[in-house]
């Protein structure tokens, strides 16, 4: 099974196809299609590569399938003994992604449909 190892948001993310994973917010609707070019490594069974520190060419394509708020992360900091405290939270916006195809230049290994899904759209 092929996978990837691609870089956005300032994170890494670990794909393969079929996979579904949260990104930080991408200003890209729903239902459209995401390309990211930032593919650190690729591995396909026991061909591996890896670039330095990118692997020109490669992407890994995607649609997107909602843009969302992920749950709430509170902070409170208080001094004891001193009537201090305050409380800060916040919620990240983030973007889910169903992992369609990874391309290398030239070879791409795209996601097949089922004969079912074909039937149903």
């Amino acid at each position: 099974m092929a996978f990837a190892i691609i870089k956005t948001g300032g994170r890494q993310h670990r794909v393969a196809e079929g996979d579904i994973i949260d990104v930080d917010l991408l200003d890209v609707e729903a239902g459209k299609e995401a390309t990211f070019g930032d593919v650190l490594f690729h591995g396909d069974g026991d061909n591996l590569t890896h670039g330095s520190p990118l692997i020109e060419g490669a992407t890994v394509t995607g649609e997107v399938i909602e843009q969302r708020k992920d749950k709430k992360v509170i902070a409170f900091k208080y001094r004891r003994r001193k009537g201090y405290h305050r409380t800060v939270g916040h919620r990240r916006k983030l973007t889910r992604i169903k992992i369609t195809g990874i391309s290398l230049g030239g070879k791409s290994s795209k996601a097949k449909k089922t004969a079912k899904s074909e039937e149903a759209a």
